[in-house]
């Protein structure tokens, strides 16, 4: 009994053992993989939510301002302590160069803030080597310029004082954070962002339903073709792919342009009188993306029809059925993996495209990767441009969960 029992013990600890070398087996083989996505998605989109709620510059300018305006009521100008605070804090910022972001910053809570902060830094420091009081203090401050006797001038400072902000997320949404705390939605004439968004998802769900009404009867065409045509007809299909964005682009301007080829062949066929206006408008933009994403949609689709035994809809069709319901009812249903894979892979994406809609299209068809591009080269405001990142990716995560539920109801997993 003994014995059997010291086998025992051998045997689980053999096997123990071995499934601990399975696992660190499995484990090596998995590791490059999770390294590789950790690298590439995850690192890359937490610093893209980090940098949309990153505060730093006042905090850092401005400390001792913050730390006077800690019990201060918000409702009139702070007390003479507040400017004598301020004016060292900004002696500081200038002698650490830091002056250009702080007023950055401040800027996108008030216009024109920018212009007050260095008007005041130039004229700093008041003292000229005496000792001011904090009275005289504030006195050369409202002298310099009176909007800094205006309470809202310091809320904007007083709103700042944490390390981590709303604002740039608020703003995305074409909302803002009031003094109170509440949150309200910006005045018409300068809210923007919502339309951008509308305008991408739009343009990106019209690219998708184009590229789906062409990709999906040439997709089965192929299918019934021989295995030699139906290579030769995906060559030509994949030979984009080894031509850069920049030059089809730059053909479909030869082609759109009023001169063009196609303007050419619409009014020799007498289908026009005139040339059309193809570029720089929202028509060019759909065509050069349709062109662009449909290999997208017809890869996927085609995948699948190649795997439908075309014997079903023989079958259906023996049974009385007519040819055309045979295909709705039997082939189509079928399909519909490969159709939801091909959508949402164009849709994706379509709504994160910046060159097409930059080229072709004019000032009121630029989607939202052009502000985040705008944001980064130009204003370089990172904040901004992550925080418009981000709301799209949390934007397209949602109809990724959408598609997910609902393909899994339509087949019967949900």
């Amino acid at each position: 009994m003994q014995l059997s029992r010291a086998a025992r013990s051998a045997m689980e600890k053999t096997m123990s053992a071995t499934a601990r070398r399975q696992k660190w087996r499995a484990f090596a083989l998995i590791a490059p993989l999770a390294l590789f996505l950790f690298v590439i998605f995850v690192i890359p989109i937490s610093a893209l939510l980090y940098r949309a709620v990153d505060n730093p510059e006042v905090i850092e300018r401005l400390p001792g301002t913050l730390v006077v305006l800690e019990n201060w009521d918000g409702e009139q100008a702070p007390a003479d302590n507040a400017y004598t605070a301020l004016m060292n804090d900004l002696l500081q910022a200038k002698a650490d160069s830091g002056t250009g972001s702080l007023a950055r910053r401040l800027n996108y809570e008030i216009s024109g803030y920018r212009t007050l902060i260095f008007k005041t830094v130039r004229r700093l420091p008041f003292d000229d080597g005496s000792a001011l009081s904090a009275e005289q203090v504030k006195s050369r401050f409202i002298d310099v310029d009176p909007r800094w006797g205006e309470a809202r001038y310091w809320q904007a400072i007083a709103n700042n004082g944490t390390s981590y902000s709303p604002y740039y997320l608020l703003a995305a949404l074409d909302l803002k954070q009031e003094a109170d705390g509440s949150i309200a939605r910006v005045p018409p004439s300068t809210s923007a962002f919502l339309e951008i968004f509308g305008r991408t998802f739009l343009i990106s769900a019209v690219v998708t339903v184009a590229t789906l009404l062409l990709g999906f009867p040439l997709a089965y065409w192929i299918s019934t073709l021989s295995k030699r045509r139906a290579n030769l007809v995906m060559i030509c299909i994949l030979i984009p792919f080894w031509t850069s964005i920049l030059v089809r682009i730059a053909a479909w301007v030869v082609l759109l342009q009023r001169q063009g080829l196609v303007n050419k062949t619409l009014m020799g066929a007498g289908l026009t009188g005139e040339p059309v206006d193809l570029l720089f408008n929202r028509l060019g933009v759909y065509i050069a993306m349709t062109h662009i994403l449909l290999p997208f949609m017809i890869l996927p689709i085609y995948s699948v029809m190649q795997s439908i035994p075309p014997t079903y809809q023989r079958a259906a069709v023996s049974l009385g059925s007519h040819p055309f319901a045979a295909f709705w009812r039997v082939y189509v249903p079928q399909t519909y993996p490969g159709v939801g894979a091909g959508t949402l892979l164009v849709f994706i994406i379509a709504v994160g495209y910046y060159i097409t809609p930059a080229l072709l299209g004019g000032a009121g068809d630029q989607m939202i990767s052009y502000y985040v591009a705008y944001f980064t080269n130009q204003t370089i405001n990172w904040g901004m441009a992550s925080a418009l990142g981000f709301i799209l990716l949390v934007g397209t995560l949602i109809l990724y969960s959408l598609y997910r539920r609902l393909s899994g109801r339509e087949l019967g997993l949900g």
